[in-house]
């Protein structure tokens, strides 16, 4: 009879064990670094979206049309041309694909002209959606 009959494959119930083990121990040492930063990443997307996408946007509009949409009209006035006075003259949108909706699935804040700063005034709510507690603005 050939030895290679008795010949064992595959893992022993010990040896599954132990990389089960090994990768709880590694999972354990790094999800706590984790934890957190998907909040932290929706807060960055906000941040970028105010300070720069829309803003672009926004500086565009105002390049064709000699101001910002007046707080009436909205960012709805960078996809859809405005049917409200002032009326767009050299309106060349739409400026943003879709509309401007934060993170967490609210439209943006705008007002024009800004309480903050003379242009415009653009925030996210942030996470909570109060004002004041985790708001994300062009102004800060």
């Amino acid at each position: 009879m050939p030895n290679n009959i008795y010949k064992r494959s595959g893992f022993t119930l010990v040896e599954i064990m132990l990389v089960v083990i090994i990768i709880g121990a590694l999972a354990a040492m790094i999800i706590p670094r984790l934890s957190g930063r998907g909040e932290e990443a929706k807060a960055k997307v906000a941040k970028s979206d105010i300070d720069a996408n829309i803003a672009t946007a926004l500086k565009l509009y105002e390049l064709d049309n000699g101001s910002y949409p007046t707080t009436a009209q909205g960012l709805g006035a960078l996809r859809i041309k405005p049917s409200t006075n002032p009326l767009p003259q050299n309106w060349n949108g739409p400026y943003v694909e879709r509309d401007p909706v934060d993170p967490w699935g609210r439209p943006y804040v705008y007002v024009s002209p800004g309480d903050h700063r003379a242009d415009y005034d653009l925030s996210s709510k942030g996470k909570d959606g109060l004002s004041n507690n985790g708001e994300i603005s062009n102004w800060q």
